[in-house]
Formats: structure tokens, sequence, C-alpha cells
């Protein structure tokens, strides 16, 4: 498997797909680097030489932001958002749809499974 940006991308997938294992790289990305370092995106990883490996490298290196240092910037944003309170940071700290969906009916992701409430007491055992 061959390893780019500290990621091992799938030897078997063309190398426009294996890129998008690369977490912060997606498709328009990916076609982007190829074309700027002039590999083809028909290659399959494991046909890729030590040279055009260390060209995307050192492209993905100086042009995107990946993996760790992503996430690590994404959580900031994050941690920013609850600590000043505002509507999207306390839909964060809540574990609600942040974005405006609706949470009457759906929302099952964001607010985990069901939990059932005990229905009311009939009317018949009231009366006795």
């Amino acid at each position: 498997m061959p390893r780019i940006a500290g990621v091992d991308i799938p030897a078997d997938k063309k190398i426009a797909v294996a890129l998008r294992y690369i977490y912060g790289i997606g498709p328009k990305n990916a076609l982007d680097v190829l074309g700027a370092t002039g590999v083809d995106p028909e290659k399959r990883a494991k046909q890729l030489t030590e040279d055009e490996l260390s060209r995307l490298g050192a492209y993905i290196e100086d042009h995107y932001m990946t993996e760790g240092q992503l996430r690590r910037q994404e959580a900031q944003n994050i941690a920013r958002l609850k600590e000043i309170r505002c509507y999207r940071g306390i839909r964060h700290r809540v574990g609600l749809p942040v974005r405006g969906q609706r949470t009457r009916t759906n929302a099952r992701t964001r607010k985990g499974p069901r939990k059932t409430v005990a229905g009311k007491k009939g009317v018949k055992e009231m009366r006795t």
C-alpha cells in the first residue's frame, strides 16, 4: 500500500479515488492535486513511481490542511462556538442538529435511539 501524507491509500484503486482516503481531500481536490503534479488520474495507486508519490505528498503537504491538523482545527472551531454560547454552540453541546433541521420527527442520528416515555393512565383505571 502506498503511503501519502501519513495515510496508507488502497493500492488497487485508481489514484483519483485513492487520494480521497486522506481526510481533507475530496473528489475535486484529488483531481486538482493530480493535475498540478502531472500524474495520470487513470493510473492505479500501485503503479505509481516513488517520484510521483513524493510529488503528490509534497504538493498535498504544501497546499492542503489534512488529517490531524484539520481535525484539530475543526474541534477548536466547535469548542469556540460552545465557549461563546452561540446558538450553534448550544446545539452542539446538547447534541441536536446544528443547521436548522427539524427535530419533531427524524434527527435520530443526533438524538440517538428513541427513549420511550410511559403513557398516561386510562380513564377506566382512574375511576376505581
